[in-house]
Order: C-alpha cells, then structure tokens, then sequence
C-alpha cells in the first residue's frame, strides 16, 4: 500500500529493501528523523481515542496494581497468596484465550473491547465498595483476579487484532510501540500515584480511580468512526474455528518460529522479574523503596525502548530490532547476576528493558503483518496464549532453580537459553525463507 505524500516529511524518501526476517519486501524511511515520525500513528483519528483513552486508563491499572498487593499482604502476611493471586488472575489466559481469539475473528473488536473493559471497570468498583467498607476478604480478591483474567483472555486478542484496523499495515508497528510506550509509562506513573493515595487518603481511592479511568477508553470507542463489520461468510462451531487458527500458526513457518521464541523468552528470560523481590533482598541487601527504585529503572528503559521503535523501527532492519533486542536483553541479565552496586543495577535494569521491548514489540508487528485479516485474532489469541501463559510457568521454574542454585545463576541460565534461542531463530529462517504470506 503506498504512503500518501502528505503523511512523509518532505525531506524523507522511501526506499524497498529485502527484509530478511520474513523474506518480503518492506518499505522504509531513508530521511530524516522527526516527531512526526516517532508519532506517526497518532495522524489516525480512531487510534487517536484510543491511545487517550489508554493513557489514562493504564495508569489507574497500575494504580490498582499496588494497591491489590499491598492489600493482599495488608491482610495476610503471605507472600504464597500474594503469587497466588498473581496466578489466578494468569490461569484464564491459559483456558480462555484461545477461544477470545476465536470471537475476535468472528464479532466487531471495538464491541468485545468495549464489553471487556466494562468488566475490568465493575470488578474495580466491587474492590472499592469491599475494602471502602472493610468487609474485603481474601477470598474476595481471588474472585475478582479470576474475573479480572477472563476479562484479559478475551481482551488481549480483541484489541491487538484491532491495531492494525485503527490505523493502518504500514502504522501497525508505530501503534504498537506506541502502545508499549502507554503501558511502561503508566508502569511508572502508576505506583508511585498509588503509594501517594494509600498514605495520605486511603487505599480505595486506588481501586475508585481506576474504575472511573476505564470511562476514558469507553468514551474514545464509542467516538470512533469504523466501517460495517462484515461477519465472516462461513459458521463453524467454536471448536473447529480454534482448530483452523492452530492448523494456521502450525502450517506458517514463521509464525510458528516467532512463537515458539516467545514461549521461550517468556519461560526463562521474563522471569527474572518474579525473582527481583529475592535478588533485592538477599543480594542487594536494599528495603522497599530501592526495591521499587529497581522497577522503576525498568519500566523507564522500557519505556524507551518502545518509544525507540517507535522512532525508527520502518529505518532499521528488523532483524536488528528482534536479535538485537533479545541479545541486549540476556546480556543484560547476566550482568544482573553479578553486578552488585546499587547504581550500575539500575542502569542495567534500565538496558535490559530497553532490549526487552525492542524485541517485543517488534515481533509483535512481525507476527500481525505476516497473518492473514480472517486469521488475526486467532493468531493473538495463540499470541496471548504464549506470552501470557508461558510467564507463571517461567515464575515456577525460576523458583525451583532458585532454590537450587541460586537467584544468580538462575538468571544467568535463563539470559543464555535466551540468547541461545535467538540464535537458533535467526538460522532456521535464514536457512529455510519464508515464502510470502508465509
């Protein structure tokens, strides 16, 4: 699809160059860098309401995000209940998602979107009735973190497939990066708001927020100008609708090679961030507010790294991004291993996320534009199935090898299955091309 004039700098050309990650041609800027460039998505009106409604709304999930931990152990003490919590709320990605993905392909994306955010707003109303009350019980918040999960499993797939129809397949990585971006900037923002509010008004106020914070996503999907969804013209049954998007990712050797990547990343590299609470502990021997500090530094490279693909991933060979990002990552990891001043921790959790995101979000976009528009939301649904599922399973791993080894040998076993995995990625396809359209 050609670039309209207007929407490139004048000082910008556009060059074809093999990309060799997919084996199709891709088009890219050769000019010079501007914000335009960096926010290119942001000319698409729908994606426009969308990325507001996101930006607020993020923060208030953040914002509940503390609070629900610091509520859990508020009432418990246990820190079993506080990943038990976690996991709950992760086990309906693993039962769900794949058919969220099937119903994405087979409903309107805004109207699911819409219904799931509905759901994720009223579970934060309940929280804030039951703890403004003082009736909140654990069991309480293990219901609403299953409910807040099956919201996720049919949430994820509907919105990632609904990118691409916000904006357009030469946008679709800028969106995306752009959506990191929100994500790790609420990831910031977010908890140090909540730390605010539970020490100076209380911790409802964290969950009442983020309730009314979802009127701002609503609000932008109900202003956005779409065309007619056309239903698809054949009705199978849910299962066999499943049945064809795994026969799809299993046939699409790419697909299915960036995939499997990702399970891999997210067993034995995402975990490093369960076993973060540990190495500050007992290896940095630092309290709360530096264990923060930690996440802190994360979420900024985090948010750098989305904000760098943003900028120049139609500029850099996609292989760069994807490798690149995944090799900097496990370096970075294994030198979280063994670095133990304060200072440079920082600024290598600050390098580890920047290389976590470029590998992210670029494989990402590299999976949605290589599938088929009937396909899409299986595919994220398979997507979140993998991204989401495969990080309690990594939680565990870690915490058996942890126990065994250690914190810092576990982490450098996994940064080197990483950089292990990646290398064996780039062989296969450059081995075996894709043909196009996989």
């Amino acid at each position: 699809m050609p670039i309209p004039s207007e929407q490139i700098e004048p000082t910008a050309q556009i060059a074809s160059v093999p990309q060799e990650v997919t084996g199709q041609p891709l088009r890219v800027g050769v000019g010079g860098v501007t914000w335009r460039d960096t926010f290119a998505a942001l000319k698409h009106r729908n994606y426009r309401l969308f990325f507001i409604g996101q930006l607020v709304s993020l923060i208030g999930t953040w914002m509940q995000a503390t609070a629900q931990g610091w509520l859990v152990y508020q009432l418990t003490g246990s820190k079993v209940l506080l990943g038990t919590v976690a996991a709950v709320g992760t086990l309906p990605m693993l039962l769900l998602s794949l058919w969220g993905g099937s119903v994405a392909d087979r409903h309107p994306k805004r109207t699911i979107v819409f219904c799931t955010q509905t759901g994720m707003m009223l579970t934060a109303f309940v929280f804030a009735a039951l703890v403004g009350s003082g009736h909140i019980r654990p069991w309480h918040i293990l219901v609403l973190a299953a409910l807040g999960g099956v919201a996720m499993a049919f949430d994820i797939p509907a919105r990632q497939a609904f990118v691409v129809e916000m904006t357009s397949r030469e946008d679709l990585m800028n969106a995306i990066s752009l959506n990191s971006s929100i994500f790790n900037g609420a990831r910031v923002v977010g908890p140090a708001v909540a730390g605010f509010l539970i020490a100076h008004a209380g911790m409802t106020w964290c969950f009442l927020l983020n309730g009314l914070s979802f009127i701002a996503v609503m609000a932008g999907l109900l202003m956005m100008r779409l065309p007619q969804f056309v239903p698809p013209a054949e009705t199978h049954s849910t299962g066999r609708h499943v049945l064809e998007g795994l026969a799809y990712v299993a046939g699409h050797r790419l697909v299915r090679k960036l995939l499997l990547l990702i399970g891999v990343v997210g067993v034995f590299g995402w975990s490093y961030a369960v076993l973060l609470p540990a190495y500050a502990r007992d290896i940095l021997h630092v309290g709360v507010s530096r264990y923060g500090g930690l996440l802190s530094a994360n979420g900024c490279g985090a948010l750098l790294g989305a904000l760098t693909v943003a900028t120049y991933g139609n500029r850099v060979r996609l292989r760069v991004m994807v490798l690149g990002g995944l090799w900097l990552f496990s370096a970075m990891l294994v030198l979280l291993a063994v670095v133990r001043w304060y200072p440079l921790v920082l600024v290598v959790l600050a390098m580890g996320g920047w290389g976590m995101l470029l590998f992210f979000s670029t494989m990402n976009t590299l999976i949605q534009t290589n599938v088929s528009h009937a396909m899409r939301g299986r595919v994220m649904g398979i997507w979140a199935l993998v991204f989401g599922g495969m990080m309690p399973l990594g939680g565990i791993e870690s915490g058996f090898l942890s126990h065994a080894v250690g914190v810092p040998w576990t982490i450098t076993v996994g940064a080197l299955i990483c950089a292990g995995a990646g290398l064996v990625t780039w062989w296969a396809v450059r081995r075996n091309p894709p043909a196009t359209g996989g």
